[in-house]
């Protein structure tokens, strides 16, 4: 086990364990899937590009392997904790939508989707941005604005969003995409 997947082992085995039983109610398979999720930690810690998230990382890591789990035991709805059905349907609508943003962030001008991958997905600071792009701090503060109005402009023009008289995402329905 390398020094990353030791450290998040002693810092979050037990958090982990306590999330896991409170899910499947098993002590000996919340132990199974613990390990599962190591394994799938060990095998993925070079994808993870923001350390700061990786707490994060690592209990969607973890919500996944027991989402896994129930679609393998392929329980009835009615034998699996509520909580995570519901969980698990909201999931796949987040990641649906998450797959619409994402396109829509890759058919953006190369410009502009430098801009928000580096302010909202590697959190750069304004100031951070314009030093890294070696443009005016008023300069990168624009160019965020901009590139935030054409992808939230190209998202409401999606048949399956829809917004408010205002322009806010009311409702999105992923059998669209």
């Amino acid at each position: 086990m390398d020094n990353g997947v030791q450290y998040i082992w002693s810092d979050l085995r037990d958090e982990l364990e306590k999330f896991i039983t409170s899910k499947v109610k098993d002590t000996s398979l919340s132990d199974d899937i613990l390990q599962d999720v190591f394994i799938k930690i060990h095998l993925n810690i070079h994808q993870l590009k923001d350390s700061s998230r990786l707490t994060a990382w690592v209990y969607q890591i973890t919500r996944n392997m027991i989402a896994d789990h129930f679609k393998r035991k392929k329980f009835p709805d009615h034998s699996r904790p509520a909580n995570l059905a519901e969980e698990e349907r909201d999931e796949d609508l987040y990641r649906s939508l998450s797959d619409c943003v994402n396109s829509k962030i890759a058919k953006l001008s190369p410009h502009s989707r430098e801009a928000v991958l580096l302010a909202y997905f590697k959190n750069y600071s304004q100031k951070e941005l314009a030093d890294f792009l070696g443009i005016s701090y008023s300069g990168a503060k624009n160019r965020v604005q901009r590139a935030r109005e054409k992808l939230r402009q190209s998202i409401l023009d999606c048949d399956n969003v829809e917004s408010d008289s205002k322009g806010n995402l009311v409702n999105f329905n992923e059998k669209k995409v």
